[in-house]
């Protein structure tokens, strides 16, 4: 059986009946930009390299080849509940999966943005959210919670945590984008710093998510700390292949499971 490497929370791994895994590039079969363990459909990779490196991430996991309920992202707070793995065509077009079905792990693909693993393991519901600057701003966090709450959570008791994400010192953004999130809330200038170019600033995406999880009133909020774009060793990162002129980029894979 083939394993691969995985970051883990101590927040998360201490939980009863609950397996998860940010999943890093290595361990996989893809080649090229793409090495090794890319968990992206999305990319210009072979489908058999991406179902086997899934296949990997599945049994790392404890669990069958094909277990693994991915969304077609597209940077939404849009959410569905999942009894069940998809193909990629007929995956719902949303940016968070919601569980309550043991044996399934509910996962988002990330390159930069921030996963988002959630679990109530008193309730036995767990979730997955993809949690880039849009979907953050639009609230997939907060969406995420309220499903999970139909399914019998609760957020004082949910630990929710964030994967490795683009870190504050590799994402530096314009002025119009500071704005939208000051226009939010005046509080959001926090999360930004001057980056030392002229009307540029260093954006804190994890400060940002770790913010709404604890004003959301989630029990237990952690963060990995790592970053995608200064990590290339271990990390994809859609950022970095951009400044580098790369054709394309790896997909690295967030996901949670009951047992």
């Amino acid at each position: 059986m083939t394993t691969v490497p995985t970051v883990e929370s101590p927040a998360l791994a201490g939980l009863p009946g609950v397996r998860h895994a940010f999943f890093t590039r290595a361990g996989g079969v893809s080649t090229g930009v793409l090495t090794s363990l890319n968990g992206g459909l999305g990319a210009d990779d072979a489908r058999e390299n991406v179902l086997e490196n899934r296949a990997r991430m599945a049994r790392t996991l404890g669990l069958e080849p094909g277990r693994i309920a991915l969304p077609w992202q597209v940077h939404s707070a849009d959410v569905a509940v999942a009894t069940g793995p998809w193909a990629r065509e007929q995956a719902p077009h949303v940016d968070a999966v919601v569980t309550s079905t043991p044996g399934l792990a509910v996962a988002v693909t990330i390159a930069d943005c921030g996963p988002i693993l959630f679990a109530d393991p008193e309730a036995r519901v767990v979730a997955a959210a993809h949690a880039g600057w849009q979907g953050a701003f639009k609230g997939v966090a907060e969406a995420t919670l309220v499903e999970m709450e139909r399914l019998g959570a609760r957020r004082e008791r949910v630990t929710a945590v964030l994967g490795p994400c683009i870190r504050q010192a590799s994402y530096e953004v314009g002025p119009e984008f500071a704005a939208r999130f000051v226009a939010q809330d005046a509080d959001n200038a926090r999360f930004f710093e001057p980056s030392g170019k002229p009307g540029q600033a260093l954006f804190d995406l994890a400060g940002y998510v770790v913010a709404r999880l604890t004003a959301a009133g989630v029990g237990t909020v952690d963060d990995v700390g790592l970053d995608t774009y200064a990590d290339e060793d271990r990390f994809f990162s859609y950022r970095r292949a951009t400044h580098r002129g790369e054709a394309d980029y790896g997909r690295l894979v967030a996901a949670i499971a009951l047992m």
